[in-house]
C-alpha cells in the first residue's frame, strides 16, 4: 500500500463508509476464527496477544451478548483477561460469563486504592464478584506520580505489604502494575518486586511523543513482561469530530484495518506479551482479527507509521499524560 492511500485510509471517510465500517466490525465471527498466537509471560505461562479488555462489559446491557461476546473470545483462543473495580460494573458482569471458562485463563485484576484496609476488602470483593478463589495477576492501577502512587503503596499501612501477604498465600500467583507516566512506571520497577507491567506501547506515541521507549528497555533488563494498553489507541479526538459519540471512548480509537494491523505488529516488535484492546467490543473483535497475522514490521511500513503519527495528536506524550 503506497503512503498517500494509507493515509487517506485513516482519515475520516465518508458517512457510508463509516456506517459499512461499523457493521463489519460489530458483525459475529465464526467459530472456526484463527486461534490467537501467544508469547511467553513467565515461568511456563503463555498470553495471547491480544487481551480481553474488561472494561468494555461496563457499557454492554445485554446478558447474552456479555456471554456471547466473552465465549467467543475463548474459543478464538484469548487467554488473558483484565478487569478492575473501577471498570464499573464490569467484575459482576464479567464473573457469571467467565466462569464456564475460569480454568482456561489467566484472569488479571487491579486495585487503584493505595492503603491496606481499603485494598483488602477491594480485593476480596473482586474475588467474589468474578466467582473467583485466586487471580493469577494482580496489579496496582494507574500509578501516576512517583510519592503519591509509588512511594504511598510501599509505605507503612500501604497496601504492597498485603498484596505480597496474599501473593505468599498462594491468592495471587504474579504482581504487576500499570503506569500512566514513564517517571511513576521506572520508579516501580526499581522496587524489584513485580512481574509485569502494564504499559502504553503505541506508535504515536513513540514516534511522535517520544513516549514509551525507555519504561519498555528497562522492563526488559529487569527480566519483566510488557503487557501493551493504547495500542488501538488513534490520537485525541479531533475536535468537531462527529463519530466521537458512536465510539463511547475518550480517545479516537483505531478502526481501520490496515492502522490497527500495522500498529499491533509495532507494537508486537517492541516485545510485547500481549496488548489489551480499546474497551468496545468492536474494536476487540477487530484485534483479535489483525492478531493473526502479526509479523515483523518492514522498514517501508516503519516509514509508512511515522508518516501518520506525524499526523496525529497522541494520547501520551513525554510531556502529557491523560
Amino acid at each position: 500500500m503506497r503512503r498517500r492511500e494509507f493515509l487517506r485510509a485513516g482519515a475520516t471517510g465518508a458517512a457510508a463508509v463509516a456506517l459499512r465500517q461499523r457493521l463489519a466490525l460489530a458483525a459475529p465471527k465464526p467459530s472456526n476464527a484463527a486461534v490467537l498466537p501467544q508469547r511467553a509471560y513467565k515461568d511456563d505461562v503463555k498470553l495471547s496477544i491480544i487481551g480481553f479488555p474488561g472494561l468494555a462489559l461496563s457499557k454492554m446491557k445485554d446478558e447474552k451478548e456479555i456471554a456471547t461476546l466473552v465465549a467467543e473470545s475463548v474459543e478464538r483462543g484469548c487467554n488473558y483477561f483484565d478487569v478492575a473495580p473501577r471498570y464499573g460494573d464490569a467484575e459482576v458482569k464479567l464473573g457469571p460469563a467467565l466462569a464456564p471458562f475460569r480454568k482456561k485463563v489467566f484472569l488479571a485484576c487491579k486495585t487503584a486504592l493505595r492503603n491496606r484496609d481499603g485494598a483488602k476488602m477491594e480485593f476480596e470483593r473482586s474475588l467474589e464478584r468474578l466467582k473467583a478463589d485466586r487471580f493469577d495477576l494482580y496489579q496496582l492501577h494507574v500509578l501516576k506520580d512517583v510519592e503519591k502512587d509509588v512511594d504511598a503503596v510501599f509505605a507503612k499501612g500501604g497496601v504492597m505489604d498485603y498484596l505480597l501477604e496474599q501473593k505468599k498465600a498462594g491468592r495471587i500467583r504474579y504482581l504487576g502494575f500499570s503506569a500512566h507516566t514513564e517517571e511513576a512506571a521506572l520508579a516501580a520497577l526499581e522496587r524489584g518486586v513485580f512481574d509485569s507491567i502494564l504499559f502504553p506501547v503505541n506508535f504515536g506515541s513513540y514516534m511522535k511523543g517520544k513516549f514509551g521507549p525507555r519504561v519498555v528497555e528497562d522492563a526488559k533488563k529487569r527480566g519483566v513482561a510488557v503487557c501493551a494498553i493504547k495500542t488501538f489507541a488513534r490520537q485525541w479526538w479531533p475536535k468537531g469530530d462527529k463519530t466521537r459519540g458512536e465510539w463511547r471512548l475518550w480517545y479516537q480509537p483505531l478502526h481501520d484495518r490496515a492502522e490497527a494491523d500495522l500498529s499491533l505488529r509495532f507494537t508486537m516488535a517492541q516485545g510485547a506479551v500481549s496488548a489489551v484492546p480499546a474497551a468496545d467490543a468492536r474494536i476487540h473483535r477487530l484485534a483479535m482479527d489483525v492478531a493473526g497475522g502479526v509479523k515483523p514490521v518492514g522498514a517501508d511500513e516503519l516509514a509508512t507509521l511515522r508518516a501518520l503519527a506525524d499526523t496525529l495528536n497522541p494520547v501520551f506524550t513525554q510531556h502529557r499524560a491523560p
